[in-house]
């Protein structure tokens, strides 16, 4: 099983076991003690509607609605957690299944379904958010984050001492992204430039069929210090954990502390994405071990134990989730393709010349296609090459 060598977890943060019960940390308790009983019931029903969403888009993913799905299963509690430390003026770089810091950044799910049904290349809002489109390829936008980072530091808003300036940046990325040089390269950048940064690495345990004790022999965040980033592994299912060490890098890096590396410790349910079958290479005792820590579940048991979760409770966030359910399923199958020539919007932020030639180009080119009528009036294509039929 992958729960051995450089993946023990007796050296996680942690203020939640597996079983509920609340755990004391010296450093990490106090940031989390302002978290009350309303706190975490919203952090619960944060993570319940993620799943839900999660559950939706692999079942129209199986139906033919989407044409790929990447699933962020038993990994909720590293996004909702690290999520909810964010300030309104902090920014999100994220790679592919940050479904759940999406939401916490008020990201109207759904949209995210867009790129996946291939409407178009991830195209919400990203500065009404302060979170970045999804970066598909592994690891590039860690050193986007860097550069970001060190633009709000040279913009002057890290370490003025104003909380509604001060500034961080988190950039969120894979344990398999970590073999790619643009991660190592993110930290060398970061590292030397002070730049305020926290690198998130989700250790889910497999870069899709490559477990991490085939990657790193030591924990990831045992990297860090090589750098000359500070670095903390926290037990990734555990919300309140995930939470507090987030928050205190954040603060560091907006008080002008510099960079964090934070390994949140987790386990990917799900397969890799919907393309992927991952009894081919991990066994069922061990998602059996996972299964019995799930994220939503220990917090659960947590509010039942303390007697902050009530029947009214959970059927209303029941209730939330079916609504959101439905109207993800109305929603993406009603979309239809979109008009050809939406491939040339939002390309830049203002007109561009050689853009708009090449629409006037594509619009004459499909305009060749259009039906005709012939002398009886039946509809016909025209033919290709625009001479005679």
């Amino acid at each position: 099983m992958s729960t051995t060598g450089p993946l023990d977890d007796d050296d996680l943060v942690q203020l939640l076991t597996p079983t509920g019960q609340r755990v004391d940390h010296p450093e990490y308790t106090p940031r989390a003690a302002h978290l009350d009983a309303e706190a975490l019931r919203g952090m619960y029903r944060d993570m319940v509607l993620v799943r839900r969403f999660d559950t939706e888009a692999t079942a129209l993913q199986r139906q033919g609605e989407l044409g790929l799905w990447a699933q962020c299963l038993g990994q909720e509690a590293a996004q909702i957690g690290s999520g909810r430390a964010l300030r309104t003026q902090d920014y999100v770089f994220p790679s592919y299944r940050e479904h759940g810091v999406a939401h916490t950044r008020g990201l109207d799910l759904v949209d995210i379904l867009r790129l996946f049904r291939g409407l178009d290349h991830g195209g919400w809002d990203a500065t009404a958010h302060n979170f970045h489109l999804y970066t598909l390829v592994i690891g590039s936008h860690t050193l986007h984050a860097t550069g970001y980072a060190m633009g709000v530091q040279r913009d002057g808003a890290v370490g003025s001492g104003d909380p509604e300036r001060d500034t961080a940046v988190v950039t969120y990325f894979g344990d398999g992204a970590t073999s790619q040089g643009d991660v190592n390269e993110a930290l060398v950048f970061a590292a030397v430039n002070n730049a305020p940064l926290v690198l998130f690495c989700q250790n889910n345990q497999w870069a899709i069929s490559e477990p991490t004790t085939r990657q790193a022999r030591v924990p990831i965040a045992d990297r860090g210090p090589g750098f000359g980033v500070p670095s903390v592994r926290v037990d990734g299912n555990d919300v309140l954990a995930c939470y507090a060490v987030t928050a205190e890098a954040l603060e560091r890096a907006r008080s002008g502390g510099g960079p964090t590396l934070v390994e949140a410790f987790t386990y990917r349910m799900g397969a890799h994405t919907t393309s992927d079958d991952p009894t081919r290479y991990r066994s069922s005792a061990e998602e059996e071990f996972w299964r019995r820590r799930d994220p939503i579940d220990r917090l659960g048991l947590h509010l039942e134990l303390a007697g902050e979760l009530s029947a009214e409770f959970l059927a209303d966030v029941d209730a939330e989730a079916a609504a959101l359910g439905e109207r993800i399923r109305t929603t993406v199958r009603g979309w239809g393709a979109p008009e050809a020539t939406s491939m040339f919007e939002h390309v830049y932020a203002s007109p561009h010349a050689q853009v708009e030639s090449d629409r006037a180009w594509f619009e004459a080119y499909e305009g060749s296609f259009l039906p005709e009528r012939d002398a009886v009036g039946d509809p016909h294509v025209a033919n290709l090459s625009g001479g005679a039929r």
